[in-house]
């Protein structure tokens, strides 16, 4: 490809409130009806909490999510649902507006003089309802729960609980603790005391002996909150059913008609065997929140600064509503929104709907479960899922966003090596695909009925047997947060030691028990039995797992000074020798890369052949033998037969490192256009569940690699762009770098690089499109 360097070219005249205010506001959503039920609800959130809002038959409701809350079978509890009724009813007259605002974070109703805003602190877990009125009207606010009683799990619903096909009884759900207290609505879940599925878990994998040096997330968890305003009091106890689940209902009531109405909903975690010392907790995160004149300042602020990081605006002049890219541009913030509304998460974001799940009917009529239900349950977060969530993070800079991911995994390095020198005498920490947010594999995929003569550290599923390979790519997002952010990564560095020796001292020791060589004859590791994704098994040197390593180990070697000492530095290099060459095969007389040198069958539709180009960069745009990444797509016939732009499908993203403008766009723009429900970015179910975030994320990073890409110090601009979709964008790229750009009737209108000194980097790809 013919690449032309281009320099700074033209000062940006653009003013802070255009780049975040003015950009924002044909992306907001205002609808002006009411909304059928949950299905049609609005995301709104920050911190580490998630409301879906929607006005049904005159009532305001909205159901509260928050990270991590885990009851003893490992279900993602949502916190409640809250139910907002105003005497007299302004939305009786039919009058009606609902808004979500970008750039503040906050979702304002309106009718008939009446203003109800919702939002949520960034800085506390709490939630704020603000009600103003031209003329006095009473609240009423009432906390409603499925969780009053204890309900039986069975069949279908254990999807939505760590048990998944493995219970061999129905499961109990307990129920919460609601009472008034002081004219507000507590309201917790503590979880038993008894065998929690933590601890089956740690029975059935064999892992009893060293249980007490494993950490149990779930032992002595207390959740909840309260639900106060100033100026209410108990208003009595409802019942009634929201579609196919019965509830009850405690409700607070203004004391006298007023023009101003404000309660809150104060949430509290703690891992504690004291309920004492919870409520204790709970009265001081209240008090703490309550005490902040400035939460709505602050949070406003951080909303601010969030949305002047980075941007992707499509046409946006022309703000054609109907087209497929323009929708994309705007669907690109919604989804970011709904990812930010989680920086804080103690848990990352769950691909499979995140804090955003209503009530499952709606998204499939077979599942009449409670709104707690998500399908692939609410504590396993899918590695090969995960990763599409968080990777666009670097490039739009959210270092934050980022953090509660990479995190996670930090935090479950020491049970994954104390499993690992369970089943194995060596070191490392091996991390299953299915994991568990104990770090351990979930009971149905390790499997009830196993083989007793299975290795013990292995998954008894045909699908994930061997596949271990996904956590070299948040390896890679940790070394890329240094790169990209310039953050300090000295706290990961354990976690990728740990990562890449599990790797090099297990296929060792793999070796040495079929015969007397730890390697092959080239000196070269033999990673057999492995896996390519989930697709390619019992794989003979997968390709995937080859470029992780590689680029793994060359990354981390080309860290700053001062991140390695002699010994790490000496280990890694050696290590890097160890790891065997890609494999290619022959398809229609192309020379192709090959998903592994070898492999049994083919058990699911990815493309881990074209790995190597995303994530991995090893082939690409002025990158040697591009020809033969560019086969691959071509030729290969299982890469053509799973072409796809649903859920996960990342053909996108290879198409845009490749290059390929056409594809790229039509794959991504098919990806991140309008999803068909309400909502624009609740896409879904794909492969997963609504809204699928696997789905948003692939779409995410597909728009950013067509525009930007660096690769060996250079910065590549437009490498998969249409010429003829104006596009004006802000993101983050290697070395600390951001490059800003205006591209208007196929023309660069402006171009910033900062630092400046890397605009020499800079290539227009668009020098040879038509």
């Amino acid at each position: 490809m013919k690449s032309i360097l281009i320099f700074l070219l033209a000062a940006f005249s653009v003013s802070q409130s255009f780049a975040q205010k003015n950009y924002l506001k044909p992306y907001n959503i205002t609808w002006t009806s009411e909304s059928k039920n949950s299905g049609e609800s609005m995301p709104c959130g920050g911190g580490d909490i998630g409301l879906n809002v929607w006005v049904e038959k005159g009532d305001l409701l909205f159901y509260i999510a928050r990270s991590g809350t885990y009851d003893e079978n490992n279900a993602l509890l949502k916190a409640g649902r809250v139910r907002v009724r105003l005497s007299p009813n302004p939305f009786a007259s039919g009058d009606f507006k609902q808004t979500l605002n970008l750039y503040d974070g906050n979702v304002l109703i309106e009718a008939q003089g009446t203003k109800i805003n919702l939002w949520v602190d960034v800085f506390n877990p709490q939630v704020h309802v603000e009600i103003t009125s031209a003329k006095p009207l009473t609240a009423e606010a009432g906390y409603e729960t499925w969780r009053y009683k204890d309900l039986l799990k069975a069949g279908r619903e254990n999807n939505e609980n760590a048990y998944k096909s493995a219970a061999t009884s129905p499961v109990k759900s307990y129920k919460d603790s609601v009472a008034f207290q002081q004219n507000a609505v507590l309201f917790f879940h503590q979880n038993k005391h008894q065998e929690s599925v933590f601890d089956l878990t740690v029975k059935q994998q064999g892992l009893e002996k060293v249980k007490s040096q494993l950490d149990d997330p779930l032992k002595n968890r207390v959740f909840g909150g309260l639900l106060s305003g100033r100026n209410f009091q108990s208003n009595g106890l409802d019942s009634g059913r929201y579609l196919n689940t019965s509830f009850k209902a405690w409700k607070l009531k203004s004391i006298r008609p007023s023009t101003s109405q404000n309660f809150t909903l104060t949430l509290f975690t703690e891992q504690t065997p004291s309920l004492t010392s919870w409520k204790n907790g709970l009265q001081k995160q209240e008090q703490k929140a309550g005490s902040d004149k400035r939460a709505l300042q602050n949070t406003q602020n951080w909303w601010h600064q969030f949305w002047e990081r980075s941007f992707i605006l499509i046409d946006q002049e022309k703000v054609e509503v109907s087209s497929a890219a323009w929708q994309s541009g705007r669907n690109y913030q919604l989804f970011r929104y709904m990812l930010a509304c989680n920086v804080s998460g103690s848990y990352p974001t769950k691909f499979n709907g995140g804090l955003f799940t209503y009530d499952p009917v709606l998204t499939d009529t077979g599942y009449k479960y409670t709104p707690d239900f998500r399908n692939w349950g609410g504590s396993i977060f899918t590695a090969q899922n995960q990763r599409l969530v968080y990777f666009p993070m670097l490039k739009s800079g959210d270092f934050d966003v980022l953090k509660p991911q990479l995190d996670f995994y930090l935090r479950l390095l020491k049970n994954a090596e104390t499993a690992t020198q369970t089943y194995w005498p060596h070191r490392g920490a091996r991390f299953t695909e299915q994991l568990e947010n104990f770090g351990l594999s979930d009971l149905a995929e390790y499997g009830n009925n196993r083989p007793k003569d299975l290795d013990a550290g292995v998954d008894y599923n045909p699908w994930l047997e061997y596949h271990w390979e996904t956590v070299l790519e948040f390896c890679l997002m940790m070394l890329e947060t240094e790169d990209y952010g310039g953050k300090d990564i000295h706290a990961y560095i354990p976690f990728i030691e740990s990562c890449l020796r599990f790797f090099d001292e297990h296929y060792q020791y793999l070796a040495l028990q079929r015969g007397s060589k730890a390697l092959d004859g080239d000196g070269r590791l033999v990673l057999y039995p492995g896996s390519a994704a989930e697709t390619f098994k019992m794989a003979y040197n997968s390709t995937s797992t080859i470029s992780g390593l590689k680029v793994v180990l060359q990354k981390i070697l080309r860290l700053p000074t001062g991140y390695l000492d002699e010994s790490q530095r000496t280990y890694f290099n050696s290590m890097l020798k160890r790891i065997p060459e890609i494999s290619f095969q022959y398809m229609n007389g192309y020379k192709t890369i090959a998903p592994a040198r070898s492999w049994e069958r083919i058990n699911n539709e990815e493309s881990p052949q074209l790995y190597p180009v995303y994530p991995w960069g090893i082939f690409g745009i002025e990158k040697p033998n591009l020809d033969l990444a560019l086969n691959t797509w071509n030729h290969d016939s299982t890469v053509i037969k799973f072409r796809n732009y649903i859920g996960w499908k990342q053909d996108n993203i290879f198409a845009a490192r490749l290059g390929l403008t056409k594809e790229a766009a039509d794959l991504t723009f098919a990806k991140l256009k309008d999803s068909g429900r309400r909502f624009p970015a609740f896409w879904g179910p794909g492969f997963d569940w609504t809204p699928d975030h696997n789905w948003g994320g692939s779409g995410m990073i597909g728009l950013q690699e067509m525009l930007l890409q660096a690769a060996d110090g250079k910065i590549y601009l437009f490498p998969a762009w249409p010429k003829n979709i104006d596009v004006h964008f802000k993101l983050h790229t290697s070395k600390q770098t951001t490059v800003e750009c205006v591209l208007k009737n196929g023309k660069f209108e402006s171009l910033k690089v900062m630092p400046e000194s890397r605009s020499k980097d800079v290539i227009n790809c668009l020098a040879d499109k038509l």
